[in-house]
């Protein structure tokens, strides 16, 4: 059976959980936290999650654990099987985690945590965000999914790391950041309400107060 490793609160970890619920998947979740031990760093090269435990081993990276899953597992499909439609739908998965995720992952800190961050990263930040929304309104068709008419991975990058940059907007910046991108906005509203994606949600929730906490005594 396929291992998933990682924590609930964690975006990424939670873009590789749905993709296994929505393709009908049975896995298992084992607790891991990101961190420098050896243990960790045997299952981790970098420490990070999530990480996928697989008969062979151990697949990190969010993206290519992904295309590990579309390209051995049953189910949906979640990447087209055209190259040109399949590059479109990869293309708006890196176009969100460089240019919308990393921005806005620069002031989680204080978005989330309450941690200040300097005001030069945070203008950065600002600006980088305008750019990358500006982008994945010009290259997402929104016709009703992200990249056209099925839910691909670019909708589970749009779930994730979207949500959480429109967080920021709103908290640090008093921003908008969907504003003027109706279907967008829809969307995103309405992926939420998908069925695995309000399982998922419910346990980010439920294992939050000890991430918080966890937080807390590392400060």
């Amino acid at each position: 059976m396929l291992k998933l490793y990682g924590f609930s609160v964690s975006n990424y970890y939670n873009m590789v959980k749905l993709a296994l619920m929505e393709k009908g998947l049975p896995f298992e979740e084992v607790l891991f936290f990101p961190s420098q031990t050896p243990e960790a760093l045997a299952v981790s090269p970098r420490g990070k999650v999530p990480v996928l435990g697989v008969k062979q081993g151990f697949i990190n990276e969010t993206s290519v654990i992904l295309e590990y899953i579309e390209q051995t597992q049953e189910g949906p499909a979640l990447l087209p099987g055209d190259p040109f439609q399949r590059a479109q739908v990869l293309a708006l998965c890196r176009e969100i985690e460089l240019y919308i995720e990393l921005p806005a992952r620069a002031c989680f800190a204080e978005a989330f945590f309450g941690m200040p961050v300097p005001d030069a990263i945070k203008e950065k930040s600002k600006a980088d965000l305008l750019l990358g929304i500006a982008s994945l309104g010009r290259h997402g068709k929104f016709a009703p999914y992200v990249a056209g008419e099925s839910f691909t991975i670019a909708d589970l990058y749009f779930m994730y790391s979207v949500n959480l940059a429109c967080a920021v907007g709103e908290r640090l910046f008093g921003l908008d950041f969907l504003e003027g991108l109706a279907q967008a906005k829809a969307l995103l509203e309405r992926l939420h309400a998908m069925p695995n994606a309000q399982k998922v949600a419910a346990d980010r929730e439920a294992a939050m107060p000890a991430f918080l906490a966890m937080i807390a005594a590392k400060k």
